[in-house]
């Protein structure tokens, strides 16, 4: 993944607290940034999960987180965490999480969620105003599957 692929980049300083005994970041906080670039990924977009998913009936849940380790992030590194959503299916889609160290990918992150009823907690299609927001603020979407 390039950065010319990614619409929207949160940027990061390694703190203390990050690191494990090897004095990198600890690999499973990499998901505690991504958990916080997709935030601000989505208040940019305009859609929140907390009003715009409840306000159109829905809910999202994790189901298959991954990542791909290339190299260590330290303390004080100045990390850009990349967000995009590269697919969008019927009822889930995926963020897609770079992290780069200037000119350096680190780390590729993938997370996939499906979309599911407030009250029913089952699948249900992708919320259309969710996936015009993204298309809206995307530059090179994915077509949506049917």
């Amino acid at each position: 993944m390039q950065r010319d692929d990614v619409p929207f980049l949160y940027p990061y300083r390694v703190r203390w607290a990050d690191l494990d005994p090897q004095d990198i970041v600890f690999n499973p906080n990499y998901f505690v940034f991504f958990d916080s670039a997709a935030n601000e990924y989505l208040r940019a977009v305009g859609y929140s999960l907390r009003s715009g998913m409840a306000n159109d009936g829905a809910d999202i849940l994790a189901v298959k987180t991954e990542a791909e380790f290339r190299s260590s992030a330290r303390l004080d590194d100045d990390l850009e965490i990349g967000v995009a959503v590269p697919h969008i299916g019927r009822t889930s889609f995926q963020f897609a999480f770079p992290v780069w160290r200037g000119d350096e990918l680190l780390v590729l992150g993938r997370i996939t969620y499906v979309a599911v009823g407030l009250a029913s907690r089952r699948p249900i299609p992708v919320p259309p105003a969710f996936i015009a927001a993204i298309r809206d603020f995307e530059k090179t979407m994915q077509p949506v599957e049917a």
